[in-house]
């Protein structure tokens, strides 16, 4: 698996990259936003590590530019407490993000996780509910048969719901499945990602329903977003 890491800290990607590549990885960094942006645009690699504070572009610019053209999972290092730079960078197609100072084994154990997610998909069948088709193989979604552009996360959020269709799915149950870990009151990722999908989807129709306080509901047919 070949990693990227845009981060201007020299040092921490030197620590970073022998501790990745102890732990399997081809790792290479690049140091400033313009760099970094034309390494992740050669493609190649399996996943980015991507800073938000950056000398020339930052971060946000990036990832904005990247998602244009790729699909490549990436994942933010934000500086703690900096909540906006993680809402900003989720709202921009990020698949998780880690609040710095980190330990490297959570960053290795994110990074595992985020490409857990990806590979898995590979060799499940294809899901078509509601006019939505699902793609697992080639990651590609359809809606009324037009290609829907989604993230890593997006992606990963809806096979759950479809493969779930007509059932409740609960948001502790997706954040433990997506990002290995138990949800927190304060933790609105899951719901952002959520919206996006909607946004995405439900021009013409609604398809995804809102069970307060519990979770989410693929509708199965139109009549299921107004029922119950």
């Amino acid at each position: 698996m070949r990693l990227l890491i845009i981060d201007d800290d020299v040092e921490l990607c030197g620590l970073l990259k022998e501790f990745l590549q102890r732990e399997g990885f081809a790792v290479e960094c690049t140091h400033d936003g313009q760099s970094g942006l034309e390494h992740a645009k050669q493609g190649g690699y399996d996943l980015i590590i991507l800073d938000v504070m950056l000398p020339g572009l930052d971060g946000f610019e990036i990832l904005k530019r990247l998602r244009a053209e790729s699909r490549v999972p990436v994942l933010m290092l934000t500086a703690r407490g900096q909540d906006v730079d993680r809402i900003v960078g989720l709202e921009l197609g990020a698949d998780d993000y880690l609040p710095k100072p980190f330990n490297p084994r959570e960053l290795s154990a994110r990074v595992k996780a985020v490409l857990r997610r990806t590979e898995s998909k590979v060799n499940r069948g294809r899901l078509e509910v509601n006019g939505v088709v699902l793609d697992p193989g080639s990651r590609h979604v359809t809606l009324d048969g037009k290609a829907i552009e989604v993230t890593t996360l997006e992606f990963d959020i809806l096979e759950q719901l479809m493969r779930n269709a007509g059932h409740v799915v609960s948001r502790d149950g997706l954040m433990e499945s997506l990002y290995n870990r138990k949800s927190t009151p304060f933790d609105r990722s899951i719901d952002m990602h959520v919206s996006h999908l909607r946004r995405k989807l439900e021009g013409g129709r609604p398809v995804i329903k809102t069970i307060r306080g519990v979770g989410y509901q693929f509708c199965q047919t139109p009549e299921d977003a107004v029922a119950g």
